[in-house]
């Protein structure tokens, strides 16, 4: 049974990381799941050197579980490997579950392997590998990480606002008014504080809106009643419910926003549009 565990199953999960390689260098996969594919755009670098890490790593488990059939320190060494062999493969893993739609199951299976030969080897300390894994899947349950997900999908508006904001406030109450139609995004979701962030935008409340070839970005409750004052033809915008989707490519050229000030954007709102609020 050790020498299954030990050297055996560690060969086999070399030779299918061998194998998704070699597919992966033809321009193939053992998992053509959308998650496989959002898993490597997770990455910094190229998939495939995640893959040559993984075949060294097995490697040097193979070498070491052999060695440590008759010597206790090599012994250490192997278990040692292995649990931090699971430890990140358990983060990649948690990792790509809470940010794409579905896992990658070729990381599932080299993950389902790890534990296994921790199980065989070491039946007495599987309950310490496990432990750790599941760690590993608590800890990053605790992160606000950003999704695979799109808000602004459909042609239409969308109001990034927060219920705490006076601006956001006259905004929606004058969307109401005028009858147009709109979808409200929070801003307490990450995706909206990321996309802000990476437009440079740091007050709300902020319209976008999505046409067929261009995005507009307003910001600010007098300019954007300003604009929706000058075009009435707005009203007939149609907005459907938001869905999950892959992230939104923005090119660079469609952006235009204006200075007008709004509700500061933090973990909570600031000290100064609160105090507006209340004065109001």
């Amino acid at each position: 049974m050790v020498f299954f565990s030990r050297i055996f199953l560690p060969l086999l999960l070399f030779m299918y990381i061998a194998v998704e390689t070699y597919l992966k260098l033809n321009h193939s996969s053992l998992c053509d799941a959308t998650g496989c594919k959002l898993a490597g755009e997770l990455l910094k670098f190229n998939p495939l050197y995640l893959n040559y890490l993984g075949l060294v790593s097995v490697f040097v488990l193979i070498i070491l579980g052999f060695l440590s059939l008759k010597n206790r320190l090599i012994e250490k060494l192997f278990f040692t490997v292995l649990y931090g062999a699971v430890a990140f493969e358990a983060t990649i893993l948690g990792y790509q579950y809470l940010v794409n739609p579905e896992p990658c199951i070729f990381c599932l299976g080299i993950f389902s392997s790890l534990l296994l030969i921790g199980l065989l080897s070491q039946t007495k300390n599987f309950i310490l590998l496990a432990t750790v894994a599941l760690s590993v899947f608590i800890g990053l349950n605790t992160l606000a990480i950003n999704k695979n997900k799109a808000y602004v999908t459909a042609d239409g508006l969308y109001l990034i606002q927060s219920d705490s904001c006076g601006h956001c406030k006259k905004v929606k109450k004058f969307f109401k008014e005028e009858k147009i139609a709109y979808t409200p995004i929070s801003v307490a979701e990450v995706n909206a504080r990321s996309f802000l962030k990476f437009v440079d935008i740091s007050s709300i409340p902020v319209a976008v809106i999505k046409t067929k070839n261009t995005i507009k970005i307003i910001r600010g409750d007098k300019d954007i009643i300003s604009h929706f004052k000058q075009d009435k033809t707005t009203k007939k915008i149609e907005v459907v419910p938001t869905q999950e989707s892959s992230a939104l490519s923005l090119p660079s050229n469609i952006f235009t926003a204006t200075s007008e000030p709004g509700c500061a954007i933090a973990i909570t709102e600031t000290h100064s549009c609160e105090d507006e609020n209340k004065s109001k």
